[in-house]
């Protein structure tokens, strides 16, 4: 099976998606510049950890 163009696009956009939730969950929640940054660089699964606690 040949892999298409079409895969990494949607694996950029699912990457930015999360980043920019993440980011966005914890300036809501912590109104800090370096926690939103950590948050980002774990993007997806601070928003799962998020959706579960809260």
């Amino acid at each position: 099976m040949a892999s298409s163009g079409n895969t990494v696009e949607y694996v950029k956009g699912g990457i930015t998606l999360g980043t920019a939730l993440a980011v966005t969950i914890s300036w809501s929640v912590n109104k800090s510049i370096i926690w939103a940054i950590i948050h980002g660089l774990f993007s997806w699964f601070y928003v799962i950890y998020y959706a579960l606690v809260y």
